[in-house]
């Protein structure tokens, strides 16, 4: 009889709530990086996170400098610099301009570069956003704008 009270012990399990689940899940998720990261319909076959993260950026590069480039711009001096872009991907792909680091002089210069830098934003083709468990997920990265004006 002692024999079978004490075996009873080794059946006791111990219960996991699923809350107890998701806390310790939520402590070793990293909210930093994504799975995928957004992306054109261009850059769809590439299949390796930094492959895909160079073509995204390369998109909207060369998408935002072509638009400048048609732009007529006039300076009293030249301007060289390096503009700060930081953006937003929404879950549902909407790209948004969340902060320009534009140099005082460039920004004396050329007043209305805010609001060329927006306007190129415009004309973008479609931006699948990032994903995080096959989720959709909001991203904020940001990309340096290169200015040459002489």
């Amino acid at each position: 009889m002692l024999l079978m009270l004490t075996s009873c012990e080794y059946f006791n399990v111990k219960k996991t709530s699923s809350e107890a689940i998701l806390k310790e899940e939520l402590q070793t998720f990293n909210w930093n990086e994504v799975d995928k990261y957004p992306t054109f319909s261009i850059c769809d076959s590439l299949v390796s996170k930094p492959e895909s993260k160079q073509c995204f950026e390369h998109v909207l590069t060369s998408h935002i400098t072509t638009f400048l480039q048609k732009e007529t711009i006039i300076v009293t001096q030249d301007i060289q610099d390096t503009i700060g872009l930081q953006f937003q991907v929404s879950e549902n792909g909407v790209l948004s301009l969340m902060q320009i680091d534009v140099d005082s002089l460039t920004n004396s210069e050329i007043p209305n570069i805010k609001v060329m830098l927006s306007q190129s934003l415009d004309s973008l083709p479609e931006i699948f956003p990032a994903l995080k468990r096959g989720q959709q997920v909001k991203t904020e990265f940001k990309l340096p704008i290169i200015i040459s004006v002489k």
